[in-house]
């Protein structure tokens, strides 16, 4: 799973008064040609389209087509202008004036008139978004903006309520239209809006296909200039393999992520292109805490020293990648080095088990007062790749080592889902974040993110990491939050809500024919609309 959850690249910036000078539309004329298709290959299916709702990476690169923030960030990791032509920063850090472009328009709806952008548009995003109505895991993100005013059309005032490190990247959230949501105080997933969302992004939704395949087309009056493309198709896989096999036969023209074991075989094609990208992520084993036997440390601790994680990274992803110790993304400057990975000790396991009161049944099982420690591990995409398949059935060998029966359910992704985040129907699972900054995991970790469509899904809650958190987002200064930070990783490392695996490297893979290519390491298609594919390959 993707995304799940994600924060910004750290880019700190001197909060004085700052004005920057207007953008100019990038120019299309510049000797690319117009026109193609591009079909890419996703690894399951969107839930939403909408950016507000989306909590998961196929959403989220979607959703990066079709809208904008107000800031964006360039090729360079440089904060640069988008909705806002430019801004200014009081002296004490806690009042951004954003002076809008007057030139963008929503993208219209059948038989509708454009509509021009505006500062209600801005005003509209903030209320909904942080509406108590409204299920997102944005409220968390963005709790330090504490009201934002409209002072003209094409002016809006942001007072925060306290300074914030790196305020400025944040405001890279997506803005919606006032008159896109049905309801115009809350956004639910009932909305026909996260459906069938509208933008001021370089592309537009055309329409979802029965296969759920999800086609936009180019927004011919994009502010930055007409993108190169004509189309974009999403297609969804529920196999990895047989997606490479789709890029290998001409069907898709691009992997977003490619399995690891088939990097091999495309590195030997000529036709295609091998990009890595850095994208700050991890996978883990999620337990659900709302199951008393979870609610025990030492049992998860235990099944974390069952797992031997660097067999399995070995055998199924062919070594490309890093084990990891705890919840920051490896590389980002918050990862605390000395803490040391849980080794491979099923003894440890064992031993752990027994101080937690379980003594072995006739039958292997581990039992407490008469309970067998039986838990079902369910794992996102019905038919599911390889790799997973292969990561999901040696945990159970090595659990049942120890004495821990594991029922696997393979589940269809928006079942999953469902089960996972709304009812909580589940003891363990198999999943990955992705992290667009490492620095903030208040959403993953805070008793406050706990409940429906929350991504404190295991219901992990524990005062200390709470008051490490609040203290963290508080504090202007980056060392000391560095300090926080490595505190509250070895904190989180013990307590072993997740047990964590590894960071895998990252491939796209695509067609040559595909031209100017430049990816987002979060976001993917931040540079999309400069991408193009010559006239002559273009079908």
């Amino acid at each position: 799973m993707k995304r799940l959850a994600g924060v910004l690249f750290l880019i700190v910036l001197i909060t004085l008064v700052v004005i920057v000078p207007p953008s100019e539309a990038a120019p299309k004329n510049n000797g690319k040609s117009d026109g193609g298709t591009l079909n890419y290959g996703e690894y399951g299916r969107p839930a939403t389209l909408d950016p507000i709702t989306s909590n998961d990476m196929i959403s989220l690169r979607i959703t990066e087509l079709i809208f904008n923030g107000l800031v964006g960030i360039n090729e360079r990791q440089e904060i640069v202008p988008e909705l806002a032509e430019r801004w200014e920063i009081s002296n004490d850090g806690r009042t951004y004036t954003f002076y809008l472009r007057s030139d963008v328009t929503w993208h219209p709806r059948e038989d509708e008139e454009l509509r021009p952008f505006t500062a209600d548009d801005v005003v509209f995003t903030y209320n909904i978004m942080t509406h108590p109505k409204t299920i997102t895991s944005l409220k968390v993100r963005y709790e330090f903006i504490g009201g934002v005013t409209k002072l003209d059309d094409y002016t809006v005032e942001c007072k925060l309520k306290r300074p914030v490190l790196n305020a400025l990247a944040k405001f890279s959230f997506k803005i919606i239209p006032q008159h896109g949501p049905s309801t115009p105080e809350y956004l639910t997933r009932e909305d026909p809006f996260v459906h069938k969302p509208i933008g001021t992004g370089p592309y537009m939704l055309k329409n979802l296909t029965a296969d759920r395949e999800v086609v936009l087309v180019a927004n011919e009056n994009y502010f930055n200039g007409r993108p190169h493309v004509d189309k974009f198709v999403a297609k969804p896989f529920a196999d990895q393999n047989i997606m490479t096999q789709a890029l290998m036969f001409n069907a898709i023209d691009m992997v977003v992520l490619v399995n690891p074991r088939n990097i091999p075989e495309l590195q030997g094609d000529k036709r295609f292109v091998l990009q890595p990208y850095n994208a700050l992520s991890y996978s883990f084993f999620g337990y659900n805490m709302r199951n008393p036997l979870l609610a025990d440390k030492r049992v998860r601790k235990a099944i974390g020293y069952a797992v031997n994680r660097q067999e399995m990274l070995d055998a199924f992803f062919n070594a490309q990648g890093t084990i990891i110790s705890g919840p920051f993304a490896p590389g980002s400057w918050a990862y605390n080095l000395d803490v040391r990975p849980l080794p491979y000790d099923p003894q440890k396991a064992r031993d752990l088990l027994q101080e937690a009161g379980f003594v072995q049944g006739t039958d292997g099982i581990m039992e407490q007062n008469g309970e067998k420690l039986s838990l079902t591990l369910k794992v996102p995409i019905e038919k599911e790749n390889e790799a997973v398949k292969r990561v999901v059935l040696a945990f159970k060998s090595y659990l049942k080592k120890i004495g821990v029966d594991i029922k696997v359910e393979f589940k269809e992704w928006l079942s999953w889902k469902e089960s996972v985040f709304l009812k909580h129907d589940y003891d363990i699972i198999f999943a990955s974040w992705v992290f667009d900054d490492s620095a903030d995991i208040s959403s993953l970790f805070h008793s406050a993110e706990i409940g429906p469509w929350k991504n404190n899904f295991g219901a992990y809650s524990n005062p200390e990491v709470d008051s490490l958190i609040v203290e963290s987002k508080l504090t202007l200064d980056h060392e000391k939050r560095r300090t926080i930070n490595r505190k509250l990783h070895a904190l989180i490392a013990e307590e072993s809500p997740y047990t964590f695996l590894w960071t895998l490297t990252n491939y796209a893979a695509y067609n040559k024919k595909l031209r100017h290519v430049a990816i987002h390491p979060y976001k993917f298609f931040s540079f999309a609309d400069h991408w193009f594919i010559p006239e002559e390959e273009q079908k």
